[in-house]
């Protein structure tokens, strides 16, 4: 958390009503918007309209476990990128631990949470989910021709717009003359 930026927004996906309690009241006290659902299903709902970059969630929840939300939201490789914690019972350590990390997993907390652990780990997901969007946006500036509209790639040839920006968002333009246009547009310039 900076003093320029918001606290970014907290989906707690916890089946335990009281444990949602809990978090709320120190996510409150931490200064963070929070949305809370009472399943995974749920919590998958919330995830996609709200928003959320950074879920706090149960691990073992009915319909779909904290493990498998986290696995739903990795999926989408255009969805940006959200800071997962998986609170777990079981003591830190657990050999089902690091199949979780491998799942995509960003951290664990054991339950009951102590805030002061909660408070660290939020913040470093702060960090790591508005770097990610740093990188996204220098990722999205595209050297676009202002007048075919291909796009130099990264072979140094031009291609269709639709066909580079297809799997690749979000994205911003930058435009320019590609050497074709530049002779066609512009022939008193081309060699």
């Amino acid at each position: 958390m900076t003093a320029v930026s918001r606290p970014l927004k907290v989906l707690v996906a916890d089946d335990d009503a009281t444990s949602r309690a809990v978090l709320r009241a120190a996510l409150a006290r931490l200064d963070y918007d929070t949305v809370e659902a009472a399943s995974g299903e749920a919590a998958w709902k919330t995830a996609l309209s709200e928003g959320c970059r950074i879920v706090v969630s149960d691990w073992v929840m009915p319909d779909i476990d904290g493990l498998e939300l986290c696995r739903r939201l990795r999926e989408d490789p255009k969805r940006p990128y959200t800071y997962f914690i998986l609170l777990s019972g079981e003591r830190l350590g657990h050999p089902n631990h690091a199949k979780a990390m491998e799942e995509g997993v960003d951290d664990f907390l054991s339950k009951p949470v102590d805030v002061d652990a909660l408070r660290m780990r939020l913040r470093v997901g702060e960090r790591i989910v508005r770097l990610n969007e740093r990188v996204r946006t220098l990722e999205g500036i595209l050297p676009v021709c202002a007048y075919c509209r291909r796009i130099r790639n990264e072979r140094n040839s031009y291609q269709s717009l639709e066909e580079f920006v297809s799997d690749r968002t979000p994205a911003r333009f930058s435009h320019g003359i590609c050497p074709d246009c530049a002779a066609k547009h512009f022939p008193e310039l081309s060699p």
